[in-house]
């Protein structure tokens, strides 16, 4: 995009942040506006952000000035095939537009009755296409996890940032309409299909904008940069991820067999791993900073490794590295230590559990069978883990709630 060309643009999205009319706005840049693509709003997002425009003031702006372009952009998505990671989330924003004209069509009926008997299906319905909404969460996770970071990755940050905004705005809404479902017996019928009514035309409202800007500015965007090998590696994350109940099956199927991870390259010193990489100093701090006592035996029966958290409970020394795990306990209590790793390396449990009180102190001791991808045994981890105070949590301390 020339230096002028975007200079124009940001004037308009300021003159429509300055409060000018949009219409003026449009004819007065029509020239420049004639053209522009999703990628090229999504990069002038970018410098208005790093000049200071908050997230909240270019999410409101998005609507405006999406509007403005709205002809430009509806021309610009390439054919896809059904199972392209796009066309899966496209084709569930259909479905929930579906839903919400269905939950509106229904709050209507039951909010032009006085008798909530002549209404009981309907409420039944309102109940299915509530806990539908909530199976829809499935549809953001792939988006915030999986494509969100893909496009991330190519510069693309702000409209990511405003899309997950009003994610949890439409979460919000689902809270409400499951609020309103459980409190109908104690509200009464009137404050229900009132509530029911609003809460129906706001997430509609809501979905259909958000969707809108999705399809029209971040998804273009997303085909404009992600590669095709990027693409392969967000079917199988989506695949991970699965799918909600309305997805079509035809598009939740297992992703083809020819969808293989990309390799990169790794610098030397970097230890590999499928979800990550980790440097060995990060790996070791990282295990260290766990608030749990991790011990584990390979499959020799061998103390291979333990952890060095600020906490242990109990001592643990370089000494025992190499020493048989039998001897590592009493007498009293070997032969149960001895039936808890055979039971694990035989695959008859995958887990043993107990729980002691020690220095007033209420510790939860876990053995897990630690098994390769084709399920062979590598050995038995040890997890000491102290609930004392965690017993003790009630009620809820959101991330909102934190203070430093």
């Amino acid at each position: 995009m020339s230096k002028d060309k975007k200079a124009q643009i940001k004037e308009a999205i300021r003159q429509l942040h300055a409060g000018v009319p949009p219409d003026q706005v449009k004819e007065r840049f029509r020239s420049v506006l004639e053209g522009t693509d999703s990628l090229e709003i999504a990069k002038i997002e970018e410098e208005l952000a790093k000049e200071g425009m908050k997230k909240e003031e270019i999410r409101k702006l998005c609507d405006v000035h999406m509007a403005i372009v709205k002809e430009q952009l509806e021309k610009q998505m390439p054919n896809m095939k059904p199972s392209q990671p796009i066309s899966i989330l496209m084709e569930e924003h259909k479905i929930m537009l579906q839903m919400g004209e269905k939950l509106t069509a229904l709050s209507n009926k039951i909010l032009r009755v006085n008798d909530m008997r002549y209404v009981t299906k309907e409420i039944h319905e309102v109940e299915h296409v509530a806990e539908d909404f909530t199976d829809a969460e499935k549809h953001y996770l792939r988006e915030e996890n999986v494509l969100f970071p893909s496009v991330e990755k190519h510069g693309i940050t702000e409209p990511p940032a405003i899309m997950w905004m009003e994610h949890d705005q439409i979460r919000e809404q689902k809270k409400q309409l499951h609020k309103l479902i459980a409190d109908l017996k104690t509200s009464g019928f009137e404050s229900f299909k009132q509530q029911l009514w609003d809460t129906a035309k706001s997430m509609g409202n809501l979905l259909s904008n958000h969707f809108y800007k999705e399809n029209n500015i971040l998804f273009p965007a997303a085909m404009s940069v992600v590669t095709e090998a990027e693409w392969m590696d967000v079917r199988r994350e989506f695949d991970e991820i699965g799918y909600c109940c309305f997805t079509p099956p035809e598009l939740g199927a297992v992703a083809p067999a020819e969808s293989k991870v990309v390799q990169t390259q790794v610098p030397k010193g970097i230890l590999n791993f499928e979800t990550g990489n980790l440097t060995k100093e990060q790996l070791e701090a990282l295990l260290n900073t766990l608030p749990v006592d991790v011990t584990f035996v390979d499959s020799n029966d061998t103390v291979q490794y333990f952890n060095k958290p600020d906490k242990r409970f109990f001592v643990r020394t370089k000494a025992v590295i190499g020493r048989k795990v039998a001897m590592c306990h009493p007498e009293k209590s070997l032969h149960i230590v001895s039936r808890i790793v055979e039971s694990l390396k035989s695959g008859k449990k995958n887990v043993a559990e107990f729980w002691i009180t020690l220095n007033n102190r209420f510790l939860l001791i876990r053995f897990f069978a630690v098994r390769d991808s084709s399920g062979k045994y590598m050995g038995t981890m040890e997890v000491v883990q102290d609930l004392t105070d965690l017993k003790k949590l009630e009620g809820e301390r959101r991330l909102l709630d934190w203070t430093d």
